[in-house]
């Protein structure tokens, strides 16, 4: 997981479309730099990222959660190289590297005026202060935290079921409501494990307002690929990998009723909606009238 210091989460929420995607892009960068060092790991890894926006309160939280496999293939593309067992790259130099690549991703996208500042951040909109507060936030530890490798292909699965198509707060977590507020459940991680769960109550206002605080500029793409599953060399990278691995094709799945029936209308138009296949029933054919002349000549002169 990598996530970004509280002060630069502020300035993230007013552009989220130009930061966010900063965040994605070095986290990927560092990865794939770091792994890739032969004093590492020396290979070509791939990692899915899922951006995610929110702590546990609903609160501004910008980070994102990625799933990447234990090795890569080999720099020359001959072999299979694994990770040590329970361990894939150092924490520490990935913190750094990720430090420096987004510090100087924002620098850019300052000099070329890619960044608006509202309410706090309007104190570092001038280039003196701005550079100030780069050059104190170069300083400090950013977090970056791996966790120990998945137990199989389910566990990963399951992993990737919970996290993609997460919103701010699941409806197991909302408790109560009444005329006045919501309750919900939260967990308190500055405390002990066993003390965490905590209920919070926030008005209907203070709730919606946290909760829109997460919509993704129209577009955005929370969820990425990178080195060997990217989309442009992800067949033949993974086909090498399962070569090398001596793991066979996957079987292709059984094909459902409505995919079946979606190939029947392989020529018609898909509902947006519902994604049924529509079937053209008739063609209604417009009359050209014949247009009236101009009350007027108008001169060209």
């Amino acid at each position: 997981m990598f996530s970004l210091p509280a002060d630069i989460a502020d300035l993230a929420y007013y552009n989220k479309d130009v930061m966010y995607g900063i965040l994605m892009k070095t986290a990927a960068q560092t990865l794939l730099t770091i792994a890739a060092d032969k004093k590492h790991l020396g290979a070509q890894v791939g990692v899915t990222f899922v951006l995610h926006t929110w702590g546990s309160a609903m609160t501004h939280h910008p980070h994102v959660h990625g799933i990447v496999p234990g090795g890569g293939l080999s720099l020359n593309g001959e072999k299979w190289v694994s990770c040590k067992s329970g361990f894939f790259l150092p924490v520490r130099v990935l913190s750094r590297l990720f430090r420096r690549l987004y510090i100087e991703g924002l620098r850019e996208a300052y000099e070329h005026h890619q960044l608006m500042f509202f309410g706090e951040c309007r104190s570092i909109e001038d280039t003196e202060p701005f550079t100030q507060w780069l050059n104190r936030h170069q300083k400090m530890e950013w977090v970056v935290y791996a966790k120990r490798p998945f137990a199989g292909p389910e566990a990963v699965l399951n992993y990737l079921a919970r996290y993609t198509h997460r919103v701010a707060i699941a409806n197991s977590r909302l408790v109560s409501m009444d005329k006045r507020s919501v309750s919900f459940r939260w967990k308190n991680y500055r405390v002990k494990e066993q003390c965490r769960q905590r209920i919070m109550q926030l008005s209907h206002d203070e709730f919606i307002r946290r909760f829109l605080l997460h919509v993704l500029p129209s577009g955005f793409h929370r969820i990425r690929h990178y080195g060997l599953v990217a989309n442009a060399g992800r067949k033949r990278n993974l086909k090498q990998a399962r070569l090398l691995l001596h793991v066979g094709e996957p079987e292709p799945s059984e094909q459902t009723e409505g995919e079946a029936k979606t190939e029947d209308y392989a020529d018609t138009f898909i509902c947006p909606k519902c994604h049924a296949p529509m079937v053209i029933i008739e063609l209604l054919i417009g009359i050209n009238y014949p247009r009236a002349p101009p009350d007027k000549l108008i001169n060209p002169a």
